[in-house]
């Protein structure tokens, strides 16, 4: 596991450097207005089958639209999206949603305890570590490393793609860690700590 964390940090690293420079606000509001159909009008989507994009890591969006781009993330409706983006596009919409507020949720009272001792403290058993080593504790996740912001998000996207991360449909470095932890979650275990992570803020 151990090397997986650093592959991942590693490849986290090679995948940004072409992503480094700042995006601009009032450009990425502008190309945004494409996204709110899907992703609302403030960042924040209504489905809970679709990702909330309000105050996620700017770094991290302009990775991920760079992966659907090429296809190495495998989403029709993201791909076709992202295939007229330029990497200033990327990056403009990376730092218009990074400056806008998450909308708050509430956690499932019923997978509450299994979802926070999954999050706080891994399964050690099964060599699952704890999600806010790299996510961070309130789950705001790691900017400048492009590890996601967690908190706040629809429990059922969160769900989805751990169990896309299981199934190993991502085909990027960065990926790596998350296939080699969801592959020994249960399916249980998965929702409990998606809905957990729902809560946070």
């Amino acid at each position: 596991m151990k090397k997986l964390i650093q592959l991942a940090l590693v490849g986290s690293v090679l995948i940004g450097q072409g992503l480094m420079a700042q995006g601009d606000v009032e450009a990425g509001k502008a190309k945004a207005a494409a996204c709110a159909a899907c992703h609302g009008a403030d960042g924040n989507s209504m489905n809970p089958a679709w990702p909330k994009l309000a105050g996620q890591g700017a770094k991290y969006i302009a990775i991920q639209l760079k992966h659907f781009k090429s296809g190495a993330r495998k989403n029709a409706l993201m791909q076709g999206q992202a295939m007229a983006l330029s990497t200033q596009d990327m990056q403009d919409l990376g730092a218009y949603y990074a400056s806008l507020t998450t909308s708050p949720n509430a956690a499932n009272p019923d997978t509450l305890e299994l979802g926070q001792a999954i999050y706080r403290g891994g399964i050690m058993k099964k060599n699952v570590p704890a999600c806010m080593a790299c996510h961070s504790p309130d789950g705001v996740g790691n900017p400048s490393a492009a590890f996601p912001k967690l908190a706040g998000q629809h429990a059922n996207y969160s769900e989805a793609q751990l169990k896309s991360y299981r199934a190993n449909e991502r085909d990027y470095d960065s990926a790596k860690i998350m296939s080699g932890v969801s592959e020994r979650m249960t399916d249980e275990e998965i929702r409990a700590v998606s809905e957990y992570m729902s809560g946070l803020h």
